[in-house]
């Protein structure tokens, strides 16, 4: 089953393809045509008479009809042998749907995993061996400017899950959020403190508490002065903690329902107004975690708040 670092990866991916690019030519030193509309592509990869493929993304560049060049992105959190012939079987069946160059390209957070995901990968077929681009760790700079953070606020969400233990990096990215939109804001925020490993998140906490930073969801606006009001008036830092708390909780919980919303949005599935209002009202952080895993595979809204027992029992 996919992990929240898995699902948040595949929805920065999903919200901004062009990273892939950048990463990609920037970092990696891929000849990745210049200049063209970039765009998410359908992750059906059929080879019948195997079994239907489905990568986490696919990208293409170019015009969407007749791209010049496509990347498949894999989120790789360990080592899967069997994900070793899977892999080429991507490529080629994207290949032979659009007839361009095809680049895997594998994001891994731990070392280990990017070392064995970069080494090349030898089919039966004669001839055809996969040498796949790889992210890991070593190739994400730890972002340490404000500035260029705000420039490249993905980028920053990556350094986060790489070097986040480190205080200068979190302390970039914490300040870049100043210099984002009041929309961007959080859903980047969000990004960063969901790859984040559990010290940086405790190092990112520390830093917001001590740090004069903005309050972006108008309901942690609400409930954060709420709270630290009711402190003073009662004279006790239990009332203040209590109201810096709930302002973080329902700060991420705005978030978590903007990152459903976008994943819905990224995927071509309608989403009604009644139901947007449910999913922005809606304050429970774990059943946002469970609509966020619900949206990167149903096909309708309705699908998204059923239960799995319930959806089962109606296919019987």
């Amino acid at each position: 089953m996919p992990s929240p670092l898995h699902d948040t990866l595949n929805l920065l991916f999903r919200h901004r393809p062009e990273f892939a690019v950048e990463m990609l030519r920037d970092h990696l030193g891929v000849d990745v045509p210049d200049g063209l509309p970039v765009q998410v592509a359908s992750n059906d990869l059929n080879d019948r008479p195997s079994i239907d493929l489905r990568p986490d993304v696919v990208i293409t560049v170019g015009p969407r009809h007749s791209p010049l060049h496509a990347i498949v992105v894999e989120i790789q959190q360990r080592e899967e042998p069997g994900k070793l012939s899977a892999l080429p079987r991507y490529a080629a069946a994207l290949w032979l749907q659009l007839a361009c160059p095809i680049t895997v390209l594998m994001i891994c957070p731990g070392a280990r995993t990017a070392k064995w995901a970069a080494a090349p990968i030898r089919t039966s077929l004669p001839g055809y061996t996969l040498t796949c681009q790889v992210i890991g760790p070593d190739q994400i700079p730890p972002v340490t400017d404000a500035m260029e953070a705000a420039a490249h606020p993905e980028l920053a969400a990556l350094s986060v899950m790489a070097h986040g233990e480190y205080p200068p990096v979190m302390e970039a990215f914490v300040a870049a959020l100043r210099h984002l939109p009041d929309e961007h804001a959080p859903q980047y925020y969000e990004y960063a403190y969901r790859l984040a490993s559990q010290a940086a998140r405790h190092v990112m906490e520390r830093i917001m508490e001590t740090t004069t930073w903005p309050v972006y969801s108008p309901f942690a606006r609400q409930h954060y002065g709420k709270g630290l009001e009711a402190g003073l008036e009662a004279g006790r830092e239990e009332g203040r903690e209590e109201g810096r708390e709930e302002g973080r909780r329902r700060g991420r919980a705005e978030g978590e329902a903007r990152a459903v919303l976008t994943v819905l949005e990224a995927r071509g599935i309608a989403v009604s107004g009644s139901d947007r209002a449910f999913i922005e009202a809606c304050t429970d952080l774990g059943l946002l975690d469970e609509w966020m895993r619900r949206a990167v595979t149903v096909t309708r809204t309705d699908d998204l708040f059923v239960e799995p027992r319930e959806s089962e029992q109606s296919d019987g």
